[in-house]
């Protein structure tokens, strides 16, 4: 891709993390889409696909003077680090930024990220449950995904073939960093529960397993082992692209203890794929329960097995959840549709800068 010039960028979309992430994964989804109505590009190490329009550092310089199409260049951070390197640039060294930070955490912020929240032009929150711990006005802008790539195969049996599993069983899927955090290990336990009567279902997890976590996951390995299910319940690693495996799947299962969002549930409907995940992140906002799958609480592996097994044992419920599911994601959560309330977000902002400017003069 052509590396965007400074002086044409109208928004900055500051990617300081080199490990894939939830917020890189907004960004590597949502910046080329949006680069379609917007002079738009991201910045920070070299770790975004090619087809992510990016700014290197050494164009910087171009910065000091605002786009020639408006009054101020947004820099839209989704990170501490981003919204203090905004603050720097616009406040000590006069750069003509606006600043909009988008925030997915769902807990009390520090007295710094306050601080740093405070020094925004505007906010965005990810959810209801996201904007009820932010102490500012906020938009809430819930994520979207692109439902052309994530979408139904058209041969079920096919897609399972494709990526090697057998076409002839029923897959349910947990699909993320292994990690305690994630709940991997209340997966692997409600799996060993249903699978010794579900003879024609196998359960995939993928996902990276950093190096404080590979013990945990030795450890699941060793309990499916002694369960005696280690051809059914595998461990696939880390996968990317990652949508042929959600294409694969009659399940997917979001177990997690904790997460601030969280975007595998929509791109599991959105592949026609019936979902049972816990009640925290925006999982309840994403949900429909009993109609694109089911919600229970995080921690307990009973409760996922108990609300699988509905789904894994009734073909033509799984069916009609996993055609709500489809249309659910479809309807409310399109790419397109956040890429517009963002825009929108983006114009209030100008305008506020264009009256300032009007003001000044």
């Amino acid at each position: 891709m052509t590396r965007p010039n400074a002086r044409d960028l109208e928004v900055l979309a500051p990617n300081f993390k080199r490990r894939l992430s939830g917020v890189t994964s907004t960004i590597v989804q949502l910046v080329p889409h949006q680069s379609k109505r917007l002079r738009i590009a991201s910045c920070g190490p070299d770790v975004l696909p090619a087809n992510v329009p990016r700014l290197p550092y050494r164009a910087f310089p171009g910065l000091w003077r605002a786009p020639k199409t408006r009054p101020t260049r947004i820099w839209h951070a989704r990170r501490n680090t981003e919204m203090l390197a905004g603050v720097i640039m616009r406040d000590a060294f006069r750069m003509p930024l606006s600043l909009v930070f988008t925030s997915a955490s769902q807990r009390i912020h520090t007295g710094w990220t306050r601080w740093l929240i405070g020094r925004m032009d505007a906010v965005i929150s990810t959810s209801a449950r996201t904007a009820a711990y932010l102490r500012v006005p906020n938009s809430v802008v819930m994520h979207g995904i692109d439902t052309a790539r994530f979408s139904p195969p058209a041969d079920k049996a096919a897609a399972k073939a494709d990526i090697g599993l057998p076409p002839d069983r029923k897959i349910a899927g947990c699909f993320g960093r292994v990690r305690h955090q994630k709940g991997t290990d209340v997966f692997v336990d409600a799996m060993c529960a249903l699978l010794p009567r579900l003879p024609d279902w196998i359960a995939v997890v993928a996902g990276r397993t950093t190096g404080e976590h590979k013990q945990f996951e030795t450890d699941l390995k060793e309990r499916v082992k002694r369960a005696g299910l280690e051809t059914r319940i595998l461990f696939v690693g880390e996968h990317s692209p990652i949508d042929p495996w959600y294409k694969a799947l009659d399940l997917f299962v979001a177990p997690q203890r904790w997460e601030g969002f969280g975007l595998t549930p929509l791109e599991a409907m959105a592949c026609g794929v019936p979902v049972v995940a816990t009640t925290v992140g925006a999982f309840p906002e994403l949900l429909v329960e009993g109609e694109t799958g089911h919600l229970v609480e995080p921690g307990s592996p009973d409760a996922i097995a108990s609300a699988a097994d509905t789904i894994m044992s009734e073909a033509v419920l799984r069916v009609r959840m996993g055609e709500h599911a489809l249309a659910h994601a479809k309807a409310h959560f399109d790419l397109s549709r956040e890429a517009r309330e963002i825009e929108a977000v983006y114009e209030a902002v100008w305008r506020k800068a264009e009256r300032r400017e009007t003001t000044a003069r």
